[in-house]
């Protein structure tokens, strides 16, 4: 699903923010990505979803070598990738229920073939009465709820999370890993990169770790 071999990044002439990372992402399955603050988390993120080209290295996605791919066939990767950003990225002028239909409306789906299932997913998210609100009248962990439901709604084959629990309370954050974990049941593969120790220990799934740039194998998952 996900290789990286040797894969250096470093923005302008500075320091390398990760340095050779060597790592796989099998198809199916559930990983945290851990580390200190300024460790490089979500620049790997970014490598992942085709925010930023690697300085050096191998990066495949999906079979695709990343350096020989044309650009133009990057588009369509992206859709098969669900993201959810710390900074959420919600549209402030579309309803909590509207920017998580908007992979699907993308995707060309009709309004009656997927309203019920954004209805039940906003509903599992705790949101159920606050899907016609917009953003800007949305909480911090409501905002990032949203923002969780519209990664997983078309059930993308690859999910990159970056500390998607940072801004809600326990039982809801654990109500998402229970969300994650069901998608990852389905076949989607899970990649959540966080500081909560009490979800990774929870879930005992498996962790790599960032440590100044460099990736280290923790622990792997169930066996």
């Amino acid at each position: 699903m996900v290789r990286f071999e040797n894969v250096g990044m470093r923005y302008g002439p500075g320091p390398e923010v990760l340095r050779d990372v060597t790592f796989v992402l099998e198809a199916g399955s559930f990983t945290f990505l851990t580390g200190p603050s300024g460790a490089g988390k979500s620049t790997l993120l970014k490598l992942m979803f085709l925010a930023e080209p690697p300085s050096r290295g191998l990066v495949n996605l999906f079979g695709n070598d990343l350096a020989t791919t044309k650009r133009s066939a990057f588009a369509a990767l992206r859709r098969r990738i669900g993201v959810v950003f710390q900074d959420f990225r919600l549209l402030d002028h579309l309803s909590a229920f509207d920017n998580v239909a908007l992979p699907l409306r993308l995707a060309g789906g009709k309004p009656d073939d997927y309203t019920q299932d954004v209805e039940e997913l906003l509903g599992w998210v705790g949101l159920g009465d606050r899907m016609h609100a917009k953003p800007p009248t949305l909480s911090g962990g409501e905002q990032q709820r949203v923002a969780i439901a519209r990664a997983v709604v078309a059930r993308p084959d690859l999910l990159l999370a970056d500390e998607p629990t940072g801004n809600v309370d326990a039982e809801i954050g654990q109500r998402l890993i229970r969300l994650f974990g069901e998608l990852n049941r389905l076949g989607t593969t899970v990649l959540i990169a966080t500081h909560d120790r009490s979800l990774i220990e929870n879930a005992r799934a498996r962790e790599i770790r960032l440590v100044d740039g460099r990736l280290v194998e923790m622990r792997a998952g169930r066996t």
